[in-house]
């Protein structure tokens, strides 16, 4: 059977239904060495992967440069490249508010621009940040005018809770949530996806 794609209207670019996450490459989990994590990248194109996630703590930042270097290689071979999607803002205290300055965003997304080697990031989303962020207009300020910069083309959110969800769909410039949904917890089905679509 071959990959379906879906076009998400605020992302603008088909993408694979079936994405690659890449927690494991960083090595967080054990060992994993460079060819054993270009083997995954590798499998996961030849299979029409076109999403791939990552963070920009998975590995302290070793996940994003493998991207990176696959996106390069990519590109370099004249290829279509994929679309990179990252996550930010744990690299702080990810329990804390006050870690969410305009001085801490504007440094993860930078650091997560080189790693990945891109001048504009496809997709950056805040990772799980703590609840009194999502009603914080500052920290979405900052995601808009990075957009506005250039430096990431979307951004969007990890969250835990479906509550989270429904706050962040009140945001304008949403482009994506993350939301865990697996057999054991099905409620984003019921409570987020109707009002997302």
């Amino acid at each position: 059977m071959s990959m379906q794609y879906r076009t998400p209207a605020r992302l603008g670019r088909p993408l694979s239904v079936i994405g690659q996450g890449c927690w494991q490459i960083g090595a967080d989990w054990g060992d994993v060495t460079d060819d054993s994590a270009r083997a995954v990248l590798d499998a996961a194109l030849e299979a029409g992967v076109t999403f791939f996630d990552t963070a920009d703590v998975y590995g302290d930042g070793r996940s994003e440069q493998l991207l990176g270097a696959m996106r390069t290689r990519l590109a370099a071979q004249g290829e279509q490249l994929p679309f990179l999607a990252t996550k930010a803002s744990r690299r702080a205290d990810p329990f804390a508010p006050e870690s969410f300055t305009e001085e801490n965003l504007r440094a993860w997304v930078e650091r997560s621009r080189r790693n990945l080697a891109m001048d504009t990031l496809d997709l950056v989303q805040l990772h799980c940040p703590p609840p009194a962020i999502y009603r914080d207009d500052r920290t979405f300020d900052v995601l808009d005018a990075l957009a506005a910069e250039g430096k990431i083309a979307a951004w969007g959110v990890s969250v835990e809770t479906c509550e989270e969800a429904l706050i962040s769909l009140e945001r304008e410039h949403l482009a994506s949530i993350q939301i865990i949904l697996n057999p054991f917890r099905l409620k984003p089905l019921d409570e987020v996806l109707p009002l997302a679509q």
